[in-house]
């Protein structure tokens, strides 16, 4: 919509770069062109606001195909107004020049117009197509049948209408129609979907038989090499005992060997030594008997001194020691006066 400015009774009017404004004062083309911006007198001036915009025209309509099911049919159209004088002179696109409103529905007729000639098209097409081709190839032959139409239709050039683009989004039976369609694909895929459970789990059996086998293998190897661990357990106890009772043997030989040789030697040690005891007693025994009576009882004496106990002091009567003296064969000691 237009910009209308009001200042000292006249309008100034500015436009958008996509609005084509033709403007008529005293019945004369004054004003005609894009993007437009003038001061004018409402009073005498007549506007017409054409947009030259690429304009998205979305349509849903019903059709029936050649098995009498009812679809439904969502297109897009993309046209813009190539024309401008054209369109303003089939159209009414004149606007109010106190406030720039347009005053009638232009761009309601153009759609009308569209959305009418697309749906003949697409209803002729669809009226001789069965219902799974229309769902299967349907969008992609009454896009191109709709195109085709539009670019055929006198109408529009006559109106200053270009068709940009021709969209179909869907064909969508009825809803009963469409569970009752995806009923078969449903239980098809559930089937796939038992088939890939029940081979998941026979796979999964093999596994667990696989691993089972796999551990009882496992667990009877593990038993024979315990069965050889005791076995040679064993051996190694025999040749250790074995070894043992060797080296025992062995042991006690050395030991009978070294005792023998031991009490040879003390035998032979204690003969000498009793040769030498022997010799000696016979040696002292001479010497006594070669000695006289006075030097055994001093021997005698000096003997029975190293084996009686300590004495400090000893105190003799004269009798006693004039006998001892006697004895030795000494003269008896004088009385003192």
């Amino acid at each position: 919509m237009a910009d209308i400015t009001r200042r000292f009774g006249w309008r100034h009017l500015r436009s958008a770069p996509t609005a084509h404004i033709r403007h008529h004062k005293r019945g004369r083309l004054a004003h005609d062109g894009p993007g437009l911006s003038f001061w004018y007198r409402s009073l005498s001036a007549a506007l017409s606001e054409v947009p030259v915009d690429d304009r998205e025209l979305a349509m849903a309509f019903h059709a029936r195909t050649a098995d009498f099911q009812d679809v439904t049919v969502q297109a897009t159209v993309t046209y813009r107004i190539s024309d401008p004088a054209e369109a303003a002179a089939r159209l009414d696109f004149s606007v109010d020049p106190d406030t720039g409103v347009w005053r009638g529905a232009p761009l309601e007729q153009i759609a009308t117009l569209l959305t009418e000639t697309a749906q003949q098209h697409a209803l002729d097409v669809l009226a001789r197509t069965p219902l799974a081709a229309a769902l299967v190839d349907g969008v992609a032959a009454v896009r191109e049948r709709v195109a085709t139409g539009l670019a055929a239709e006198p109408r529009l050039p006559a109106t200053g209408i270009d068709v940009v683009a021709v969209r179909v989004v869907a064909i969508r039976p009825e809803a009963e129609v469409e569970r009752a369609l995806r009923t078969p694909a449903r239980e098809q895929i559930q089937q796939e979907a038992d088939r890939s459970v029940y081979e998941r789990r026979a796979v999964a059996v093999e596994r667990e038989r696989t691993i089972a086998e796999n551990e009882l293998s496992s667990k009877i190897e593990l038993a024979r090499r315990e069965e050889q661990l005791v076995d040679q357990r064993g051996t190694n106890a025999r040749r250790e005992a074995e070894e043992k009772s060797a080296a025992d043997g062995v042991r006690a030989d050395a030991e009978a060997a070294r005792t023998v040789r031991l009490a040879r030697a003390e035998a032979e040690a204690a003969r000498e030594v009793g040769a030498a005891r022997a010799e000696a007693q016979a040696a002292w025994l001479r010497a006594h008997a070669e000695a006289g009576p006075g030097t055994l009882h001093a021997l005698a004496a000096t003997r029975l001194a190293e084996n009686l106990p300590r004495i400090d002091s000893l105190t003799l009567s004269p009798d006693v020691l004039t006998g001892l003296l006697s004895r030795l064969g000494r003269p008896e000691p004088e009385e003192r006066a």
